[in-house]
């Protein structure tokens, strides 16, 4: 669970619809990474989940009457809406959004949604024929051009016995978005691509040579540069985990296939992190057809592969390049030598760039991933800092004198 969700408060809003129970899971998540989260439901949403496992789950009282005196004098509907770092709507029924796009507040949460400043994510539920209703589109297109933003249902089986777009977001993918409207945005701007995961090297259609890499550095690099604001891109080799919310991913396999599609994406991005465990070698002439088991040893001729950052080495322009290293012996050592040999701006082993070392404590993934790009931004204003220096030089070159 990445950090940006410790001190928040996140106000969750159901509206009634069955998906309601999903809500649960989405107020324990965003919980469990820290933040302070209070509910408000409909009249129509309590009749599908009761305000007390709300309020079990978020620890908080759940609110859900407009002109109660006892809730008013004590929380406030205004109250709610000021102390709000971000309010999603999940669900969000055909009826809500119409209303909302119609700028109408007739109970609390419609009201407290038009009251507040802070971002407003809607998470869509209901009958796919609903979902595709050019009304109901419309109201959603009136919400995204007023800076809401939607997070797209998913496709599958409906409780109404539909097959189709309308249900539910997964609760990872609403926390995900609302750790993006809170988290710091400090790489929106930025084309983040991101290799990861290993290669395998065919030796015959069925058989290949691989590595141990999960992928899951590379995933977790991918997925906290989104969360940050970025704009991703993930080259992944074949792994077990499901590609990272918000992230563009492009599947390949071999070496070559990844040396291809990061050359492809290379142009349009600002930062590159190589993450992937790229193979070295390769069968030299793979199998077309399977290998019969023989007599004896089998010997196996490999070649080298293409070094995908050292073909990019000199090529970096104004791109932030970090890479990895997994190393068994003299870690910093070569960890620095590959780092100038290649030309990065910082690799990781642990973090190493032009001024030094610095260690990063044992964690989790997705911590680690967030000390990364912090080091990376850092590195990114330096840069910047540096060129605006230079700007005044230049425009008054040496020998010129001011005019008083």
């Amino acid at each position: 669970m990445s950090r940006w969700l410790e001190g928040k408060t996140v106000v969750v809003g159901l509206s009634g619809g069955i998906a309601c129970y999903k809500a649960a899971d989405v107020v324990r998540q965003l919980r469990s990474g820290g933040a302070r989260v209070r509910v408000i439901m409909t009249r129509s949403a309590c009749e599908f989940i009761t305000p007390l496992t709300l309020q079990t789950l978020a620890g908080e009282p759940v609110s859900t009457e407009l002109f109660d005196l006892t809730q008013e004098s004590e929380i406030g509907h205004i109250r709610l809406a000021d102390t709000a770092d971000a309010i999603v709507v999940a669900p969000a029924t055909a009826n809500l959004i119409g209303k909302l796009a119609h700028g109408l507040g007739d109970d609390l949460l419609t009201t407290v949604l038009l009251a507040t400043r802070a971002p407003v994510l809607v998470a869509p539920a209901m009958n796919v024929h609903m979902w595709e209703n050019q009304l109901v589109q419309a109201n959603l297109r009136v919400l995204r051009e007023l800076g809401w933003r939607i997070i797209e249902p998913g496709v599958g089986f409906l409780a109404c016995g539909y097959e189709g777009a309308g249900r539910l977001a997964e609760a990872e993918v609403i926390v995900a978005e609302v750790q993006r409207a809170v988290g710091p945005a400090d790489l929106r701007g930025e084309r983040v691509l991101v290799a990861a995961g290993p290669n395998r090297e065919p030796i015959d259609p069925v058989r290949f040579i691989s590595n141990r890499s999960s992928g899951r550095m590379g995933y977790a690099v991918a997925a906290a540069a989104w969360r940050r604001g970025a704009d991703v891109v993930l080259v992944s080799g074949p792994t077990a985990i499901e590609p990272p919310h918000g992230a563009r991913c492009v599947r390949v396999t071999t070496a070559a296939e990844m040396r291809e599609a990061v050359l492809r994406e290379f142009d349009e991005a600002t930062m590159l992190f190589m993450a992937a465990a790229v193979a070295d070698y390769r069968p030299a002439r793979p199998a077309a057809q399977k290998l019969k088991k023989q007599p004896g040893p089998m010997r196996l001729d490999l070649e080298r592969t293409v070094d995908i950052l050292g073909e990019l080495r000199g090529r970096a322009g104004d791109r932030l390049m970090v890479g990895f290293a997994a190393e068994t012996t003299d870690v910093v050592g070569n960890a620095e030598r590959k780092r100038h040999g290649k030309q990065l701006d910082l690799i990781v082993v642990v973090l190493i760039d032009a001024g030094g070392r610095h260690d990063v404590p044992l964690a989790s993934k997705a911590e680690i991933a967030d000390r990364i790009l912090d080091r990376a931004v850092a590195l990114r204003r330096q840069r910047r800092t540096a060129r605006e220096r230079v700007r005044p030089l230049a425009a008054h070159p040496r020998g010129a004198r001011r005019r008083r």
